[in-house]
């Protein structure tokens, strides 16, 4: 299988990683001193969980075009550069090439739908907290790390079924679901709690699960997202709230989330893909999504990036694109 990786950082380069070890032939797309790095000294991984992993030497570029017609395509970008990453990826696109989204969020699928044809997408999550440590190092600290993917339609397809046995060979811990939809959406529901409250409170899981009035913004975020999806026709399942919060429950307490991270390091946000898609559904179906729209409200001025955690003075930020 020729698997292209289309953004190398946390999430790209760590399943990529993987991937690439137990010898699929894997192409990386990156730029800047990442690409130099995987260049110069290949792509390590470090796990403890997991284990250790040095690829070297690597298959990396900057220029889609380069790397050639893929059987699959993990498209692994931030959110707010899908269509731009979307449009550099018709180089690489086949009758029969796949492309699995693995980001934050629950349109980018139809944005890269209308660049690349319905046809080639299928649908994918990440449960995994990995991120660049260091040009060409990718730190995956959580001790979950699974993928779940599938088509739209439900069908078990030959090529969802060829990424889930390269992901056994791989050791990567991996689900081919039938109703990658609904998937999709009981992550999202998360996600915009998760993300949106660790980068309020500039804190880690543990103390805003534990204090009463965090945790009850926790519960009802997910609550608007919830009447959000079904006001869509999205099929979620029955107790699919509770289940979130026992999720949220067994993280370990000084986990963060990307959004946070991204903040604190005056990066751009995935605040448009997270709370405010959730501001915008929330409006056209007439719903109130008042917690929602505080969080996007309290970041949005942090959301294009240039300012620290510690200080609001602005910091150089490149803006360039991370793959």
């Amino acid at each position: 299988m020729r698997i292209v990786v289309m953004g190398s950082g946390g999430v790209g380069g760590y399943f990529g990683g993987r991937l690439a070890a137990a010898g699929e032939q894997v192409g990386f797309i990156a730029r800047g001193a990442h690409l130099r790095a995987m260049r110069e000294q290949g792509l390590q991984i470090r796990s403890q969980h997991h284990g250790d992993l040095l690829i070297n030497p690597v298959q990396v570029s900057d220029d889609p075009a380069q790397a050639g017609p893929a059987d699959l395509i993990l498209f692994c970008v931030k959110s707010w550069d899908t269509e731009e990453a979307g449009r550099a990826l018709r180089p690489l696109i086949g009758p029969q090439t796949a492309v699995v989204s693995l980001q934050n969020g629950v349109d980018n699928e139809e944005k890269l739908g209308s660049l690349l044809g319905t046809e080639h997408l299928l649908g994918g999550v990440t449960y995994v907290e990995a991120a660049i440590e260091r040009p060409g190092v990718i730190e995956q600290s959580s001790a979950v790390a699974k993928l779940v993917f599938g088509e739209f339609d439900g069908e078990r397809s030959e090529r969802a079924q060829g990424l889930l046995a390269a992901c056994k060979r791989a050791g990567i811990e991996a689900e081919l679901s039938s109703e990658i939809e609904s998937v999709l959406w009981s992550k999202y529901l998360f996600i915009c709690a998760f993300s949106g409250l660790t980068a309020l409170t500039r804190l880690p899981i543990g103390p805003v699960r534990s204090d009463p009035d965090t945790r009850q913004m926790l519960r009802g975020c997910m609550s608007e997202v919830e009447a959000v999806a079904r006001g869509r026709g999205v099929s979620l399942p029955q107790g699919i709230l509770a289940d979130r919060l026992a999720f949220t429950d067994r993280l370990l307490p000084e986990m963060r989330s990307s959004l946070q991270r991204d903040l604190e390091r005056g990066h751009r946000l995935e605040l448009e893909a997270l709370n405010g898609t959730v501001v915008r559904f929330g409006a056209e179906l007439g719903l109130e999504v008042p917690i929602n729209r505080f969080i996007y409200a309290a970041l949005k001025l942090h959301a294009g990036g240039g300012f620290t955690n510690s200080s609001l003075a602005p910091v150089y930020s490149a803006r360039s694109r991370p793959w």
